[in-house]
C-alpha cells in the first residue's frame, strides 16, 4: 500500500484549522466550536475555543447508545493473581455512574481536583471517567511513588478527595499502598476531605474513621440506589487532568491536558497512526500512572470504540517470558503498544523466542514501541519472532501523543532504524542550535517545534504559567523546546539522541536526577552530589550517583554507599531503580561551578568526548575514570 502520509501531512500545512475541524467531526460537542483556534487564547492559543463537551460522555455513553452496549470495553487480566474480568460497555457505564454519584454525593463538582494512587486494575480506569463525567480534574499518581513524591503533588494541585486501594501487587511482594497514603498526608500541607480505598483481598488495610470510605461498598450501594448522574458540560479548553512529570530542580511539573483537543488528537491517531478500528483489541502495555497509560490504555481506545487490556503483570516472571503472547492470542489483540524494555527483558530470558512459537499470534498486525530509544536490535530481534511490522514512535508526557511516528493507519513508510520516522499532522519539527538559529540536514541541535502545538498538548502547567514559558517557549522564541536533541535527515526523518537536561528514561519512566540530589544532599556525610543516567542494555538507563563526602570523615565508604541507595529508594521509590553510588574525591565543574554531568555521562559509558572547553581543572575527568574503570573490573573479576 502506498503510504498516504505525505498527502495528509501538506493537507494539514495548507490550512491547520480546516484539518482539525474535520478530525473534530469524530467528537460529540454539546456546543460548537467558536473558533477552533483562538490565537489570542492561553500562552500560543487555544483549540476548538468555545465549545462544550464530556469526555467521559464519549468514552462510554455514547457508544452505549450506539449500538455497542455488550461489547467488551475493558479486559482486565491479572496473571499475578490469576483474576480476569470482562467490562462491557454497559458495565462500564454502570460503574462510572456509581462512582460519579458517590463523588457527587460528597461534594465533588466541576473544577474540584481528585488524586487517583491506584495499582493496574478497573477501578483506577473507572476513577478516572468518574471524574470526568462529573468535570472533576483528575491527577493519577503512579502506585510506585513514595510518601514524599505523592505529598508533593497533593500540595500542589489541592485535591478535595484522593481515590486509593489498599495494595498493589507485584510478582513477589505486596506493595502497601495505604500506610504510603496516610505518611504522605501526615507530612502535606494541604488534606483532603475525603478518601476512597479499593480494599484488595491480597493486603486490606484499616480505614482512619471520618475520612476514609470503602469504595465498593459505596459504589455497590450506588448501583442499588439507581442514581443517575448525566455528563457535565464542561469548557473544550477546561481542564481534564492533571499529569505530574518530572522538573530538573526535582520540583515536578503539573502538565495540563484539555478536555476537546484532547478527544480530537487522540482519537484521530487511533486510525491514522495505530490502524486499529473500532471493535478491535488495543492493548498498551504500560500503566495508568504514565502519560501512555492515560492517553491509549483509558482515552484513545474508548473515544474509539475499542476494547482496551488492562494488564496487572510484568513481561518475564508472571510467570514467565512468554506472558505477553498469551494475552495476545486469549484476548485477540490486534495491536500491542509497549516500551523497548519490555523487549529486551524477554529477549534476555527468551533469546531463540521459543515462547513465541507457543502461541498463535495470527491476529496481531503490529507492535507499536515508544517511551524510550528503541535500539535496532531490540526492533530487528521482535520483527523476527512476530513477523509483524515494528513501529518506533516517539511522544512526550507534554504531547500526550505522538510528535514523530509512522503512521500506519495512512500506509507505513520505508523504516530507519533509530528514527521513530517523520512529525506527524500539526507538528513542525526545526533543529536549532543553541543560539536558536536552523542547522542543516543531519546535523545535531536541539529538537523544537514550530508554535502552536497541536490539540492535546499541554496548554500550560498547573498554576505556573510562568514556568510553563520558562521550562518550553523562552529558549527558542516560537517554538516549543523539547529539551531532547536529535538531527533531521535529507528526506526528514527525525533522529532523537539524548535528553539536554537531566532527565533520564528508567525503563521508560521519565525521572529527575535532580530530585535524585536532593536526596543524597540531605546525607549527613555526603558534601555534594551529581546523578547521571547510565547507559543500561536492560533498562535504557539506570541512574548513578556521584557523592563527595564532607572533610573529616572516616566512615566505611561502603556503608555510606548502603545509605544513600536507602535514601533514595525510601523518596523518590523503587521505580527510580537507584543500585549505584561512586564516592569521589571531586566532581568535574565549569568554571562557573556547573557540574559536567554530560560529559561524565561519556565516561561511564565509555564514549568518546571532547573536553569541555570551560572545564575547571581537566585532571578530575580523570580520577572519575579512575573509579569507574575499577568497578568495572571489579565486575569482571
Amino acid at each position: 500500500m502506498t503510504s498516504r502520509y505525505h498527502e495528509v501531512y501538506k493537507s494539514w500545512e495548507e490550512d491547520p484549522e480546516a484539518f482539525w475541524a474535520k478530525a473534530g467531526e469524530e467528537i460529540d460537542w454539546s456546543k460548537p466550536a467558536e473558533k477552533i483556534f483562538d490565537p489570542e487564547m492561553g500562552m500560543y492559543g487555544r483549540w476548538f475555543a468555545g465549545a462544550e463537551t464530556n469526555t467521559c460522555y464519549n468514552c462510554v455513553d455514547r457508544h452505549v447508545e450506539r449500538g455497542r452496549p455488550g461489547q467488551p470495553a475493558i479486559i482486565y487480566d491479572s496473571p499475578i493473581t490469576g483474576a480476569k474480568r470482562t467490562i462491557t460497555y454497559q458495565e462500564l457505564l454502570s460503574e462510572v455512574e456509581a462512582l460519579a454519584a458517590v463523588l457527587r454525593e460528597k461534594g465533588i463538582e466541576k473544577g474540584d481536583r481528585v488524586i487517583v494512587y491506584m495499582p493496574m486494575v478497573p477501578e483506577a480506569l473507572f476513577a478516572m471517567l468518574a471524574c470526568a463525567r462529573l468535570g472533576a480534574v483528575h491527577s493519577v499518581v503512579f502506585g510506585g511513588f513514595a510518601a514524599n513524591e505523592l505529598a508533593t503533588r497533593v500540595n500542589d494541585c489541592e485535591p478535595k478527595a484522593i481515590i486509593s486501594a489498599s495494595c498493589g501487587i507485584e510478582p513477589n511482594r505486596v506493595v502497601k499502598y495505604k500506610p504510603l497514603l496516610d505518611q504522605a498526608l501526615d507530612i502535606a500541607r494541604h488534606q483532603p476531605e475525603f478518601c476512597l480505598v479499593v480494599q484488595r483481598e491480597q493486603g486490606p488495610c484499616e480505614l482512619t474513621e471520618g475520612r476514609d470510605y470503602d469504595y465498593l461498598e459505596l459504589v455497590e450501594a450506588a448501583k442499588n440506589a439507581g442514581t443517575k448522574v448525566p455528563p457535565v458540560p464542561v469548557a473544550a479548553t477546561d481542564p481534564l487532568y492533571i499529569l505530574y512529570t518530572s522538573g530538573t530542580t526535582g520540583r515536578p511539573k503539573g502538565v495540563v491536558r484539555d478536555n476537546g483537543g484532547h478527544m480530537v488528537a487522540l482519537k484521530w491517531s487511533m486510525k491514522a497512526i495505530y490502524d486499529i478500528d473500532p471493535g478491535e483489541v488495543f492493548w498498551a502495555a504500560s500503566d495508568v500512572g504514565w502519560v501512555v497509560g492515560h492517553s491509549y490504555i483509558v482515552y484513545a481506545p474508548l473515544l474509539h470504540g475499542c476494547t482496551t487490556i488492562v494488564f496487572e503483570g510484568k513481561p518475564v516472571g508472571t510467570p514467565d517470558a512468554g506472558v505477553f503472547w498469551r494475552v495476545i492470542e486469549e484476548h485477540k489483540v490486534s495491536a500491542l503498544f509497549t516500551a523497548p524494555t519490555a523487549f529486551r527483558a524477554i529477549k534476555k530470558e527468551d533469546p531463540q523466542g521459543e515462547h513465541v512459537g507457543r502461541y498463535d499470534l495470527s491476529q496481531m498486525r503490529t507492535l507499536f514501541l515508544a517511551g524510550e530509544r528503541a535500539d535496532p536490535d531490540t526492533i530487528r530481534w521482535a520483527q523476527d519472532q512476530l513477523g509483524v511490522p515494528v513501529v518506533d514512535h516517539w511522544w512526550q508526557t507534554e504531547t500526550a501523543w505522538a510528535i514523530a511516528a509512522n503512521p500506519a493507519g495512512l500506509g507505513l513508510l520505508p523504516v530507519k532504524y533509530g528514527s521513530p520516522t517523520v512529525a506527524m499532522p500539526g507538528y513542525k519539527i526545526e533543529i536549532l542550535d543553541d543560539a536558536g538559529h536552523p542547522v542543516g540536514p543531519n546535523t545535531l541541535g536541539n529538537i523544537v517545534v514550530k508554535l502552536p502545538l497541536p490539540p492535546a498538548c499541554l496548554p500550560t502547567l498547573w498554576n505556573a504559567d510562568e514556568r510553563f514559558k520558562e521550562s518550553y517557549l523562552l529558549e527558542f522564541p516560537g517554538y516549543y523546546k523539547t529539551a531532547d536533541a536529535g538531527m533531521l535527515d535529507d528526506e526528514g526523518y527525525v533522529y532523537v539522541m539524548s535528553r539536554t537536561d537531566d532527565i533520564i528514561n528508567v525503563a521508560g519512566h521519565r525521572l529527575s536526577t535532580g530530585a535524585m540530589e536532593e536526596v543524597l544532599s540531605n546525607h549527613p556525610d555526603v558534601a555534594e552530589c551529581a546523578v547521571i543516567g547510565a547507559a543500561d542494555a536492560l533498562k535504557g538507563q539506570m541512574p548513578m550517583g556521584f557523592v563527595v563526602l564532607k572533610s573529616g570523615r572516616d566512615r566505611d565508604p561502603l556503608e555510606i554507599q548502603k545509605e544513600c541507595i536507602r535514601l533514595v529508594r525510601e523518596e523518590i521509590g523503587p521505580v527510580a531503580a537507584f543500585k549505584t553510588v561512586h564516592v569521589v574525591h571531586r566532581l568535574p565543574k565549569t568554571r562557573s561551578g556547573k557540574i559536567l554531568r554530560a560529559t561524565m555521562r561519556h565516561i561511564v559509558d565509555h564514549e568518546d568526548f571532547r573536553m569541555p572547553a570551560t572545564i575547571d581543572d581537566p585532571a578530575i575527568l580523570d580520577e572519575i575514570k579512575g573509579v569507574v574503570e575499577h568497578v568495572d573490573q571489579m565486575r569482571v573479576s
